[in-house]
């Protein structure tokens, strides 16, 4: 891309609030400076570049894991009940993921299949299974996966902890903003 494209490109941006929402019919502008907009476009601009980071490292680790979606949070999960010492039995796997048991059990066996997992019987509950990911998978998924992801750690290590906490306050925010019952978005406010 020539310097020319990059710049039009920083000036046209889907997360621009000029670009999205030209006509205020969604953000009403009026208390805000012309700067302000600015900044907070740019604030926006710096989101989507990190969601587009963020998808592109997910597409990458699918990719290189050979996995789903689901499947990478299973095992990433499962590394965090082997790391904290935790027994993940496929109950807690369900509602980790927000699926349902038929579909853990699926999901179960085709990671068994893979060599990803391994079930065991539960040390102290003889009716249920105990899961843990294998020791060759979860070296791949630390050596690759995890330090690409642990790289987060060294963006907020440079911030200040004035710093830090006005991010954690501004992504709570953002959270709460985002979590809007889906049966409300036809309504105005």
């Amino acid at each position: 891309m020539g310097d020319l494209e990059a710049e039009g490109a920083e000036r046209f941006s889907v997360y621009d609030l000029n670009a999205s929402d030209p006509r205020g019919e969604l953000i009403e502008r009026g208390e805000f400076s012309v700067e302000e907009i600015a900044q907070i476009g740019a604030v926006m601009r710096a989101m989507g570049r990190l969601r587009e980071a963020e998808q592109r490292l997910s597409d990458a680790s699918l990719e290189y894991m050979k996995l789903n979606a689901t499947d990478m949070r299973a095992l990433h999960f499962l590394i965090v009940c082997g790391n904290t010492e935790k027994i993940a039995t496929p109950s807690m796997l369900s509602s980790h993921l927000n699926i349902s048991s038929a579909s853990t059990t699926k999901m179960l066996d085709r990671l068994e299949r893979a060599g990803h997992v391994r079930r065991d019987p539960h040390p102290i509950d003889r009716r249920a299974l105990a899961i843990a990911v294998t020791a060759e998978t979860r070296r791949a998924a630390m050596a690759t996966v995890g330090k690409q992801q642990a790289r987060r750690f060294h963006a907020a290590a440079r911030l200040t902890p004035t710093e830090r906490e006005i991010v954690i306050r501004f992504l709570d925010d953002m959270t709460a903003e985002l979590s809007t019952p889906i049966d409300s978005w036809g309504e105005t406010d």
